[in-house]
């Protein structure tokens, strides 16, 4: 359980200089206020009966501050994107920079190439010098407009970079892995008492990152899941027996497969990795699959990639450069291992079926951000900078009871959020989709779709 020092931001110093900002320090004047340091958010809205301890934590506020702790005037940054595509990576890039730029009339903003790779003299990846038409079309696409990698880089090596490029503050896009990456430069650049403010932007469409509500991504992920999730619907519909299976991102946690269902209202399986499922047998996913073909002669099925690793041995398991479970590379990838155990099944027991299987995996992350991720990649942007310029550092900018907050990265990384199959979600997409709780009883799936 947290502390209520677990949740202080750390901070270079004592702000020094007056904000550029020209906003108000009187609420209720009708002009736009300063956030104070002691304005705070609540870890929990209502406490459970023996939790009564967590009514104390709570997180910082995001927001401009009044006093900075760089000069504008004298201040350098640098913007990187790691691990995978995400949609609205260039938005973020965009609001960074502009946010810099027009609002605190930063003097240079770097972009780094490929990730963290980047800083890494030897692979001959130089840096962009970014400016204002560099960065004006970018919120049109998809991707990242500087690139992206996987991958462990020294942080030794990375602040060492910063030292020589002068940079005051690196932004730091990116998941799990990324933010462990910018935990530990920070924690470098603080250990050689060098005043570098170190902020993460989380990135991830599988919303897995720990004390944040939201991240940036995962709207347009679960829209365009949907569209895909209704195109296996309408596929099903229109054969005799036929199953639409989809394998959706989520490599530890289920988000975008249990969203999706509940906003498409297509679905009749759910499988994610918080959810272990039987295959055969009473009460197995096969069973009930074969009831339902049976009874409506159709049927859609969704798995997110990291779900059924029961069913695949060790072995078979292999790893990005990150230290994550690589299932685009596994020998049994969980989409084809479905769709090949659902034939078998099918054909063993004499039922005639179809079964049309979807990827639309490296689709979906590299679309356009949509019109709710825009925004939100812009207030985040925004305040990932205000948090730099007032000196905080080793942090994450997050979305809490849809405020901005300031969340330390220990914090951040210290695990994956994930969904509990005792929640209120968990329970609506059992009560959409008609299957069990849990693929080990006699209930029945019943589907309304």
């Amino acid at each position: 359980m947290l502390t209520r020092e677990e949740l202080n931001v750390a901070s270079l110093g004592e702000p020094r200089y007056d904000s550029v900002l020209n906003l108000s320090t009187t609420e209720g004047d009708g002009l736009p206020d300063y956030v104070p340091d002691e304005t705070r958010v609540p870890l929990r809205v209502s406490i459970q009966p023996g939790f009564e301890s967590e009514k104390d934590l709570t997180f910082e506020r995001a927001g401009a501050r009044a006093r900075l702790f760089f000069d504008p005037a004298k201040c350098y940054a640098a913007i990187v994107t790691c691990g995978g595509l995400c949609p609205g990576l260039n938005n973020v890039i965009q609001s960074v920079y502009s946010e810099l730029h027009y609002r605190y009339g930063i003097r240079k903003v770097l972009g780094v190439r490929y990730g963290f790779q980047g800083f890494d003299s030897d692979r001959g990846l130089e840096p962009v010098e970014m400016t204002p038409a560099f960065v004006e079309p970018i919120h049109n696409f998809g991707g990242s407009v500087l690139g992206s990698s996987r991958g462990h880089v020294a942080p030794e090596l990375i602040v060492e970079t910063l030292e020589r490029w002068k940079i005051d503050m690196l932004f730091v896009i990116g998941g799990d892995g990324t933010l462990r990456g910018a935990h530990a430069i920070a924690g470098e650049a603080l250990r050689r008492g060098l005043k570098i403010s170190v902020i993460g932007i989380p990135k991830t469409i599988d919303n897995d990152i720990l004390y944040v509500y939201k991240t940036f991504g995962f709207d347009t992920a679960v829209q365009e899941a949907c569209k895909v999730l209704h195109c296996a619907h309408n596929e099903a519909r229109g054969a005799p027996n036929c199953i639409g299976l989809v394998k959706v991102m989520g490599r530890d946690s289920g988000f975008i497969a249990s969203y999706a269902t509940l906003a498409g209202n297509v679905v009749n399986f759910t499988l994610i990795p918080e959810v272990p499922f039987k295959l055969e047998g009473e009460g197995g996913l096969l069973t009930l699959l074969a009831e339902r073909i049976k009874g409506r002669g159709h049927a859609v099925v969704v798995v997110a990639e990291g779900a059924g690793l029961e069913h695949i041995s060790e072995g078979e398991i292999s790893y990005d450069a990150s230290g994550n479970i690589q299932y685009s590379q596994m020998t049994k990838d969980v989409g084809i291992f479905l769709r090949d155990k659902m034939k078998s099944y099918f054909e063993a027991q004499k039922i005639p079926a179809t079964i049309k299987y979807i990827d639309p995996s490296y689709i979906i992350r590299s679309v356009q951000a949509g019109a709710s991720d825009a925004l939100f990649c812009n207030d985040l942007g925004r305040a990932a900078v205000h948090a730099a310029m007032a000196g905080k550092t080793d942090m994450v900018v997050g979305l809490w009871y849809n405020v901005l907050t300031h969340v330390p990265l220990a914090a951040v990384v210290s695990g994956k959020k994930k969904v509990d199959p005792a929640s209120q979600l968990w329970l609506a997409v059992t009560e959409s989709t008609g299957q069990p709780l849990r693929f080990l009883t006699e209930d029945k799936a019943k589907g309304s779709s």
